[in-house]
């Protein structure tokens, strides 16, 4: 597999999730769904417009990290009024109780600068209705308390005031203290002097457009627009839309304009966007190789000998669309050409776990989540591998996961509780599985119990591996591979599911066939962690997966292909995408599972059994009637 070049649109920075080295698969979802993540905003800044009118005026842009705060006022009987009419002026909302009291007492807390965090920077504008000549001095006075914060000759670290609405001309900038800064207009000429003075260089974006936020922004009011921020950026400023929507698709178009800071009335959403930039976007500069198919064989009516069964743990439609376009519109799952859609609700849920989900394929019922292969009673199920093993097939199970996790464990084992991992372990030893293969659960961190297990799948006849390139043998394989060798593709994991894939279907193939399940798990992690980047590069590395599987499907000819997954994670919409540079921007709406129907794709003699809408469990019917197991 081509060695995949990742980097993030600004930052890529993560710290490693190191999921792999929980000893508890709950420690490691506890994590996945509720643990803190390094969040960066890179070259974007927020600027709270008109943040007066926020509920809680200055803390609630604070609080959401805008680095640029604005505020209306008046002049009236010698005070500063924050209000954006002079009707609207009330007696306890002034500049200095709303604004610099709580902006001052923040900075000293904070060791004598704006944040905490030492890398961002703070401005306040304060937008001057009328009377400039007369406001500013008023300024000037109401400012002196606070020239530690604003001074930059006393302090590194300053707050800088910036004046926008009615303002001297550029030839009076010299009137005023250093620590006066204006916020410049388009088109205006500054001399060098002058232009130190600015701070950014702002406009309506009404005089550009009347696009409103959605779908694309007209190619002539673009240009336009663009030629104007990149004047400011000739002059060295920042460039800043005011009246602009509110949305993260006029944000997406905003930063592509080279737009600096990003206007809002809502801090708390931008805020939101912001700091999961890192998260939310995944661009890939050399797409993966893909395997054309030769369809000699696709779609063939009649019974097939093999059936390879992928499952893209928490892969839905839109985690499919996101790998297709960094690839730059090409996957292996694209080639495929029966296509449905499997419905994935549990017996006593909307949404299904990866163990209802996997139980339902494996077994052919619903049954409740939490459980592996019982019915909603608690009593064992049939399984499709005890159901083939009867017919003289070999059984596969693989997967980039813990091998005790739901969705394998659901092929060879019943359990009512899917986390038990030690006695779901117990079970693989009366199973007919010849041949499975991913990462050591984690109860094999207690060196005791792992040797034991050891001992007991090899006098089952196993051959106990710890390395893909131990395999050697056609006896039966248990290949557990440690946390350094499965950790995510994004820190560094090699091909594994697609070696396992080739390495398995070597030892499985025999004269009634067999039945191969792998599962990329990780698919999942991400989705959980809301973290594009990581549910991107486990969808590609399925995807060679994939590719194995319809390599070896074209070689035999008498083997049908089946991709699917237990359920989709995340609630993944994809909000930019651009194949021809592999880029997608993407957002999650939740760290869970979603209701939403994943694909089912099919490839072989038999694929056109999978066409339609149909409930999860319709796939067990369909597996069992393409081998001929079953009757239509």
């Amino acid at each position: 597999m081509r060695k995949v070049i990742l980097y993030g649109i600004f930052w890529f920075c993560f710290g490693p999730l190191q999921a792999q080295n929980k000893a508890d698969l709950g420690e490691l979802f506890h994590e996945l769904m509720f643990g803190n993540k390094p969040l960066k905003t890179g070259n974007l800044h927020g600027h709270s417009h008109n943040d007066y009118k926020q509920d809680i005026p200055f803390l609630s842009a604070y609080y959401s990290g805008m680095e640029s705060i604005e505020a209306d006022v008046f002049l009236k009987d010698g005070e500063l009024y924050v209000a954006h009419e002079e009707s609207e002026i009330t007696a306890n909302r002034t500049l200095t109780s709303l604004y610099l009291e709580p902006l001052y007492a923040r900075f000293v807390a904070n060791g004598y600068r704006p944040f905490a965090d030492s890398t961002k920077k703070l401005q306040l504008v304060i937008d001057i209705k009328e009377n400039y000549q007369v406001v500013i001095p008023a300024l000037i006075r109401q400012l002196k308390p606070y020239m530690e914060m604003i001074d930059g000759k006393k302090q590194q670290q300053v707050v800088r005031i910036v004046l926008s609405g009615d303002m001297p001309k550029p030839d009076h900038y010299q009137d005023y203290p250093d620590f006066i800064s204006f916020d410049g207009r388009p088109g205006v000429f500054y001399r060098p002097d002058q232009l130190k003075r600015i701070a950014m260089i702002s406009n309506s974006m009404d005089a550009y457009t009347h696009w409103n936020g959605k779908g694309i922004l007209p190619e002539t009011d673009r240009k336009e627009m663009e030629a104007v921020v990149q004047a400011a950026k000739q002059m060295g400023k920042p460039f800043r839309f005011w009246a602009t929507p509110d949305s993260k698709n006029t944000w997406i178009v905003l930063e592509k304009l080279g737009v600096i800071w990003i206007n809002t009335d809502h801090p708390l959403l931008l805020n939101e966007w912001l700091t999961h930039l890192p998260y939310n976007r995944f661009r890939l500069t050399t797409p993966l190789s893909i395997y054309q198919p030769t369809y000699a064989s696709d779609g063939k009516n009649r019974v097939a000998k093999n059936v390879i069964l992928l499952i893209g743990d928490g892969m839905g439609s839109g985690q499919v669309k996101a790998a297709l376009s960094v690839n730059h519109g090409q996957l292996n799952l694209s080639q495929m050409r029966y296509m449905g859609f499997s419905r994935t609700e549990s017996a006593n849920a909307g949404n299904t776990d990866s163990g209802a989900g996997a139980s339902a394929i494996a077994t052919g019922q619903s049954t409740n989540n939490e459980s592996i292969s019982v019915d909603t009673a608690g009593k064992p199920l049939l399984r499709l591998t005890d159901i083939l093993a009867k017919k003289g097939k070999k059984n596969g199970l693989l997967s980039t996961g813990d091998l005790t996790d739901a969705t394998p464990a659901a092929f060879y084992a019943a359990n009512i509780d899917r986390s038990a991992s030690e006695a779901i372990a117990q079970d693989l030893l009366q199973s007919p599985i010849a041949f499975i293969g991913g990462t050591q659960p984690g109860f094999f961190h207690d060196s005791q119990k792992r040797r034991s297990y050891f001992q007991q799948l090899r006098a089952k006849g196993f051959s106990v591996l710890e390395d893909v390139m131990q395999i050697n043998t056609q006896k039966k394989i248990a290949l557990f591979l440690p946390d350094s060798v499965t950790r995510p593709v994004k820190e560094g994991r090699g091909n594994v599911l697609q070696r396992m894939v080739s390495e398995s279907i070597v030892r499985l193939k025999s004269p009634n066939g067999f039945f191969l399940m792998a599962e990329g798990a990780q698919i999942d992690y991400g989705g959980h962690a809301n973290d594009l980047p990581y549910v991107i590069t486990e969808t590609l590395d399925f995807d060679q997966a994939v590719g194995e599987a319809l390599r070896f499907a074209d070689q035999d000819g008498n083997t049908l292909v089946i991709v699917t997954a237990d359920h989709e994670t995340g609630g993944l919409s994809l909000l930019d995408v651009d194949e021809q540079q592999g880029y997608v921007e993407g957002n999650f709406s939740t760290n869970d599972h979603t209701n939403l129907m994943v694909p089912v794709l099919a490839y072989g003699p038999g694929a056109e059994k999978f066409i339609g809408i149909y409930k999860n469990t319709a796939l067990f019917d369909k597996i069992l009637t393409a081998v001929g197991v079953k009757d239509e």
